[in-house]
């Protein structure tokens, strides 16, 4: 992903996205650059209107991108349940417990 948003750094300063730019990026933000990817993302964003291509992005419906929030969100709430049923079943146990001790 670092390889994508510094290309689109490149292209926001105006910039020509070449592999030695590309590479300067990457080791100033300290991680070692892959040549073989960067010369695929090169290749790849030849002739590509990166303009359109973000618009395109941004027009695009996003419930996709909504879903996987959503599901975090209900995996915390059914572990904060889990978790509340747990200490009520540890207490309702220590409970019964101390009852059979008293008729035991």
């Amino acid at each position: 992903m670092e390889y994508v948003y510094s290309a689109l750094l490149l292209h926001a300063a105006g910039k020509e996205i070449k592999e030695d730019s590309l590479t300067g990026i990457l080791k100033a933000a300290g991680i070692e650059p892959d040549n073989a990817r960067i010369k695929a993302l090169t290749a790849a964003l030849e002739g590509v209107n990166i303009e359109e291509a973000i618009s395109t992005a941004v027009a695009m419906p996003g419930p996709a991108a909504a879903a996987p929030a959503a599901s975090v969100a209900e995996k915390k709430e059914e572990e904060k349940k889990e978790k509340k049923e747990e200490e009520k079943k540890v207490s309702e146990d220590e409970a019964a417990a101390g009852l059979g001790a008293l008729f035991g």
